[in-house]
């Protein structure tokens, strides 16, 4: 279908002509009902693509070191994989409903200015991911040249042909998000097909290379470490994403089911993740040394001949890239929600300028990597999830949304509630996060501790869930408040007045 909001493509298609979207201009506005037409079939490819990252062979390799052994390990995984991205799924019944991504959406639960501190904190998560994302991915690249041309894998030996390896992962990605929705969900469906094959093909071969009598003879480890294991995994997949369920099914079809939606976004991560970080915990089980490697990246490579080096390096490459395209596509129309007045693919440009820099730094200049920003991003853990806990109450009672009211950041707008502030929300959002904190240490190495909570040596702090006790004090205390029937109230208020 061809809207003002892009610009389409005629196709020849065996005698019918179609129209192909090529460019979405639309921004943060809500998409008009009969612009909806998506399928959860589209959501599960979204999701799968975004989920088919290397980086889940990592966190296999973090359960075995709790103790997990292989069976354990994709108990933990299943749940935490599954049930994390339900939530993803919960979030994107927001966006079949409304039609605009989840931060916008958000306006209506927090205020047009109460939302401005969880779109940051959201923006700050989605900004971590790419850096994550681009670094370890033009890491990637560089290997794969040294391997193919004979360059050094060192990037401060070659500053630019690193930068280089950045600039390249960066283009691809613009190349695919700057286009927008419609380019986004046909690419990342046919590029599962290639890089999973990719990803199929060294898996074979590293399970051959299993010590299976070590895997077979490996203890159970202690149930406690399974719970910590389900929120190491919860935390460092579905919870990251759970903020941009919206932003990916505001064009989904008015008749698609909840439950579609749901089970799109958690089968559809849910079966790469348990693959990969199952294939990290056989590994690791046969080879312990894995889990303690300060780079399990590099210390699978290391593992594999230089004819199958090759295709991991690719398969790597490409599953990073595609986590991207999601990952900066929202955080654009995250940059959005924020008031700034530029055009989404603008948007997307100054998000990935922050990410370059970013990655150049932590290729060429920082002393250690991968422990400071990933604690930096646990730490976003705990906001993220409170945001969730107090939208999902807000969407119980909630049956649509005002688009004007969304889009509207003066005092008329519906959702200006006290001051431009759902205090209600925000009080809970608030709380929820201190208390949070006060149950999470944030560790980077054995020796470099950030900050300890005062509740960190409790039951809840030692098994890692200070973001659990977010979730359920974030939720408990807007229900308490009311939050939920307020709600409710503003659903029947804007349904009166569009009568």
């Amino acid at each position: 279908m061809s809207t003002p909001h892009e610009v389409s493509t005629p196709v020849d298609d065996g005698g019918r002509t179609r129209v192909r979207a090529s460019f979405e201009q639309r921004g943060i506005e809500p998409v008009p009902v009969e612009e909806r037409d998506g399928h959860p079939l589209q959501l599960f490819w979204v999701w799968f693509a975004a989920n088919i990252s290397i980086l889940g062979i990592p966190l296999g390799a973090t359960l075995v070191a709790l103790g997990l052994n292989l069976w354990q390990a994709l108990v933990v995984a299943a749940i935490g994989a599954f049930g994390s991205f339900a939530l993803v799924g919960l979030i994107s019944i927001a966006g079949r409903r409304g039609g605009a991504p989840s931060l916008t959406l958000s306006r209506a639960v927090f205020g047009v200015r109460g939302n401005v501190l969880p779109t940051l904190v959201s923006l700050g998560s989605r900004l971590g991911w790419e850096t994550v994302n681009t670094a370890t991915a033009a890491f990637a690249l560089l290997s794969l040249s040294a391997l193919l041309f004979g360059t050094d894998a060192d990037a401060h030996q070659v500053p630019v042909l690193a930068i280089a390896c950045i600039l390249i992962f960066v283009f691809l990605t613009v190349a695919v998000s700057g286009m927008g929705h419609s380019f986004l969900v046909r690419v990342q469906k046919y590029a599962t097909w290639a890089f999973g094959a990719l990803n199929v093909f060294v898996a074979a071969f590293l399970v051959a290379t299993v010590d299976w009598s070590a895997v077979t003879s490996a203890p159970a480890g202690p149930a406690v470490a399974m719970v910590v294991g389900v929120g190491i995994i919860a935390g460092g997949t579905g919870i990251g994403w759970a903020n941009a369920g919206a932003d990916m099914s505001r064009y989904q079809a008015p008749r698609v089911r909840a439950g579609q939606l749901v089970a799109s976004a958690s089968a559809g991560a849910g079966i790469p993740l348990v693959l990969l970080i199952g294939l990290g915990s056989l590994l690791s089980v046969g080879d312990p040394s894995l889990g303690s490697a300060s780079d399990p990246v590099a210390a699978i490579r290391d593992l594999l001949p230089e004819w199958v080096a090759v295709p991991y390096l690719l398969a790597a490459f490409g599953g990073l890239l595609l986590s991207n395209h999601l990952s900066v596509y929202s955080a654009g129309l995250t940059t959005l929600t924020l008031g700034i007045r530029i055009k989404r693919v603008y948007a997307v440009i100054v998000d990935v300028v922050v990410t370059t820099a970013g990655a150049i730094y932590f290729m060429l200049f920082a002393s250690s990597f991968y422990g400071p920003f990933i604690t930096f991003i646990a730490l976003l853990s705990v906001p993220v999830t409170a945001w969730v806990a107090v939208f999902l109450v807000d969407l119980t009672r909630r049956a649509d949304y005002d688009s004007a009211g969304l889009m509207d950041l003066s005092r008329s707008s519906a959702y200006w509630y006290r001051g431009g502030v759902e205090w209600r929300a925000l009080t809970a959002w608030a709380v929820a996060i201190v208390l949070g904190y006060l149950f999470t240490r944030a560790q980077v190495t054995a020796d470099e501790v950030w900050f300890t909570g005062a509740l960190y040596d409790t039951w809840i702090g030692q098994n890692g869930l200070g973001w659990v006790m977010s979730f359920v004090v974030a939720g408990g205390i807007y229900l308490a408040l009311g939050g939920a029937r307020g709600a409710g109230a503003v659903a029947r208020g804007e349904k009166s007045a569009r009568r």
